[in-house]
């Protein structure tokens, strides 16, 4: 199969580039960035894109699946508007072509909390953007709710940071359904999205349907062999 990722440069998406080129599987792995990849591999079709204008890089989207691990924050963004239009429009659009072009599966990551009618801006959004998705009736959508994203991040979050020092404490505590709210290592998170699109069956898909990937599912997907 043939796979686009989208994100390669950030925190999930560069643990999901070297596993996705890593599986036999997978023939050829398009990366769309914002920034040059460095990177260089055989199966590997790196292009820097405008997501402004994705369109005119829709020949990359002839694929089977998208894995989409695009977004920013309000800090990066600097205004709401500029990060709706990165963790929505950016997102939405790409489904949009992958989906017109072809692709049968959809990898989304998301977050926790994530509803269209929440009173917090960031899960409103991603909400929003799932069930937006969910409308283009993909033959599979699969949505990561991962809790804080844990890893060694580009840029510095001091929120996140001082967050990712207790949430190994934290995480104690959250059992049972609050289980889906824990920190969770990001390239654990790369490990599931890659195993999952290994184990797709896409002469099976015909039929929309969309699954929830929460801590509980994702670690298992992250640990299935090989």
């Amino acid at each position: 199969m043939n796979v686009l990722l989208l994100g390669a440069t950030g925190l999930t998406g560069s643990h999901c580039l070297p596993g996705l080129l890593a599986t036999p599987e997978i023939e050829q792995v398009h990366a769309l960035t914002r920034r040059p990849l460095t990177l260089q591999h055989p199966k590997l079709i790196a292009a820097e894109a405008d997501f402004d204008h994705l369109e005119a890089s829709a020949h990359h989207f002839e694929v089977d699946v998208v894995v989409c691990c695009l977004g920013t924050t309000l800090r990066q963004a600097g205004s709401r508007d500029r990060f709706y239009r990165v963790d929505h429009d950016y997102c939405l659009e790409a489904a949009r072509i992958g989906k017109a072009r072809g692709a049968k599966a959809f990898l989304l990551m998301s977050a926790v909390g994530a509803s269209p009618s929440s009173t917090v801006f960031y899960n409103r959004v991603k909400g929003e953007l799932e069930r937006d998705i969910t409308a283009l009736h993909y033959p599979l959508l699969s949505i990561y709710h991962p809790g804080l994203l844990l890893g060694n991040r580009q840029e510095h979050r001091t929120g996140e940071a001082a967050m990712a020092r207790v949430m190994p404490v934290l995480n104690l505590g959250l059992i049972g359904p609050l289980s889906r709210y824990r920190g969770i290592e990001s390239e654990m998170v790369a490990h599931a999205m890659v195993n999952e699109v290994r184990e797709l069956n896409l002469a099976g898909l015909s039929s929309a349907q969309v699954e929830f990937r929460h801590y509980e599912d994702i670690l298992a997907l992250a640990m299935a062999s090989p």
